[in-house]
């Protein structure tokens, strides 16, 4: 909800899984947030810039949080070759 001016005024917003584009609910206290530092010439992070996955503690569970990072750093082009579809 937004207010006159804008402005967000929610108190809570929730996260969506970036493997499964599933809300993640207030209680799933398995769910993590892993931010991937952005990075200059010299191999040295950039303050205040980052890429954030949020991965489900469903994901986590079923053992696909792995191959879920992969893929998304994969698309996003953080890594090469790593991931390929194989079901």
């Amino acid at each position: 909800m937004e207010n006159d001016k804008g402005q967000l005024v929610e108190l809570y917003v929730p996260r969506k899984c970036s493997a499964t584009n599933t809300i993640i609910k207030s209680k799933d206290h398995a769910s993590v947030q892993i931010n991937i530092a952005k990075v200059d010439e010299e191999g040295k992070a950039i303050p205040g810039e980052y890429i954030t996955y949020a991965l489900s503690g469903n994901v986590r569970a079923r053992g696909e949080a792995d191959d879920a990072l992969n893929r998304l750093a994969q698309n996003d082009g953080l890594l090469k070759n790593v991931w390929s579809y194989s079901r």
